[in-house]
């Protein structure tokens, strides 16, 4: 995995999108420290995947088990009140 510095990833946008495109993951530096990540969507889709999956799983073990639930207005609320 490269490591690079915000200078260079200003200066080679389009050749590290093609890399990430390309299935590489690249490490973005700011002041020497990891700052962010640049890797391909199906990355992305994968952990969004992961964790749809699991939040079924604990959904179906609440049913189960009778544990409260909530409605899909409250976590609605919820996701744009942190939005804000």
């Amino acid at each position: 995995m490269e490591e690079i510095s915000t200078r260079e990833l200003r200066a080679n946008l389009a050749k590290y999108l093609a890399a990430a495109e390309a299935g590489e993951q690249v490490i973005i530096l700011r002041d020497g420290t990891p700052a962010a990540a640049l890797v391909p969507l199906s990355v992305v889709e994968a952990v969004d995947d992961a964790e749809d999956e699991l939040l079924a799983r604990e959904a179906a073990a609440r049913l189960v088990d009778g544990t409260a639930t909530v409605g899909m207005a409250e976590v609605l609320a919820d996701i744009f009140e942190t939005r804000r």
